[in-house]
């Protein structure tokens, strides 16, 4: 679900894309329904591509989201996010995240990943995990049109090899020479 939903530079909130076109994308807020651009020079994020950096490796946001849910229990943060103290939001973080890193994680990282899962939260999005929704789309495909597809592939390509097109048959047309009024005069 996270790679559906997008941040981008600049602008608050966080956006679904209603469609694409060569230059520009339309991008509908998920809080207030308002669709606005977002051109190639906007720099446009999937949340499902961010992670929080740790001391030795990387963290997905989507554990990060998950842990902040455990903790909270399904609710909204408990902290007010105008009123913390950066103190406040690195003691929030070492309770979601203990090995987080301190000296590149700044305050308002945090601040703005508790915003954003607020914001899912209020709109209903409350399945973070990458793996679920995977095993969900898996269970979708009906397993019967999956054989049906393939038996039908596999005739086409038999019958397309079995069957030879003559050459003169392929061949199509080709266009008559047009005479003029001159050449018919000599």
């Amino acid at each position: 679900m996270l790679k559906e939903i997008l941040t981008v530079s600049g602008k608050p909130g966080l956006y679904r894309m209603v469609s694409q076109g060569k230059n520009m994308m339309i991008l509908e807020s998920l809080t207030d329904k308002r669709r606005i651009p977002a051109y190639n020079r906007d720099k446009v994020i999937s949340l499902g591509d961010i992670s929080m950096y740790s001391v030795e490796t990387e963290t997905p946001l989507y554990q990060v989201l998950n842990g902040v849910k455990a903790k909270e229990e399904g609710n909204p943060v408990s902290i007010d996010l105008h009123k913390a103290t950066p103190d406040d939001l690195r003691a929030y973080m070492v309770e979601i995240l203990p090995d987080f890193d301190r000296s590149r994680v700044y305050p308002t990282d945090i601040k703005r990943m508790l915003n954003w899962y607020n914001t899912l939260l209020s709109v209903g999005i409350t399945d973070f995990d990458p793996k679920k929704e995977e095993n969900k789309e898996e269970e979708k495909e009906d397993p019967a049109k999956d054989e049906l597809k393939k038996n039908a592939k596999t005739a086409k390509t038999a019958a397309s090899k079995d069957v030879s097109v003559p050459k003169t048959a392929a061949r199509t047309r080709q266009p008559v020479a047009k005479t003029t009024q001159r050449t018919r005069q000599k």
